[in-house]
């Protein structure tokens, strides 16, 4: 479903992502992890046509960004960081708009709007203005306009920053279930121990090189001993 190929990406003279290569695949829940200045968001502005590389290659579903962009766009659900809401529009608003940006239309617009509503438990809130909401509802509401086009990969920059415990265990449950339902799912998180507990697959980039990809289940035989968790191997890793 996402395909990278050698990857690069510069800043006047500072590379920070460099040749990078990556895939994944559908129904993969890929945790992609690293220290500050790394390479993480850089990376993800790329997949998602934000920024674009000074070399290599994005492709999403076969579709590059380069010859196929809006193809290639339609695949993904993209919920950056930090959520930019329009604050005067209430989350109902804001979930048509979005909608509309994808080109839905009613009734199939008003029954997807329903659908991620009840999914991520956001009805309490759903007419009153986004300026009103919590950093926890924001990320919501973000997620949610996220899901409303179906995407095929679902790209995630920091989702839990901020969240109280239930929102994050909302946020954890609908990701877990897109990726049983065959989504691709890449998540770039510092919560080490919520992609230990989610993620099938981690890849670990430190100075704009991916340093390790493997499954979870096979990080057994990295460990140094029984005790060693995902905490342990990464900070073992970018040392």
């Amino acid at each position: 479903m996402l395909e990278i190929s050698n990857l690069t990406k510069f800043f006047a003279n500072f590379c920070a992502v460099d040749s990078l290569n990556l895939s994944v695949k559908k129904g993969d829940f890929f945790g992609f992890l690293g220290p500050n200045g790394a390479g993480k968001t850089t990376t993800i502005k790329m997949i998602t046509g934000l920024v674009r590389p000074n070399s290599g290659s994005v492709s999403v579903g076969g579709f590059t960004l380069e010859n196929n962009p809006r193809e290639a766009k339609r695949l993904i659900g993209y919920i950056p960081d930090q959520p930019y809401l329009y604050d005067k529009l209430s989350g109902k608003e804001f979930l048509y708009f979005s909608g509309g940006l994808f080109g839905l239309r009613n009734p199939a617009l008003k029954q997807k709007v329903d659908e991620v509503v009840e999914l991520l438990k956001i009805g309490d809130w759903l007419n009153k203005r986004t300026e009103n909401y919590s950093q926890g509802m924001r990320q919501r509401i973000s997620i949610a306009s996220s899901l409303l086009h179906d995407p095929a990969l679902i790209v995630v920059d920091e989702p839990m920053v901020g969240l109280d415990p239930q929102s994050a265990k909302v946020v954890k449950d609908v990701f877990s279930s897109k990726a049983r339902e065959g989504v691709a799912i890449l998540m770039s998180t510092h919560s080490l121990h919520i992609a230990e507990e989610i993620c099938s697959r981690i890849g670990v980039i430190k100075d704009g090189k991916l340093i390790f990809d493997g499954d979870i289940s096979g990080l057994e035989k990295f460990k140094i001993n029984e005790s060693e968790n995902l905490e342990d191997f990464f900070l073992r890793l970018v040392e």
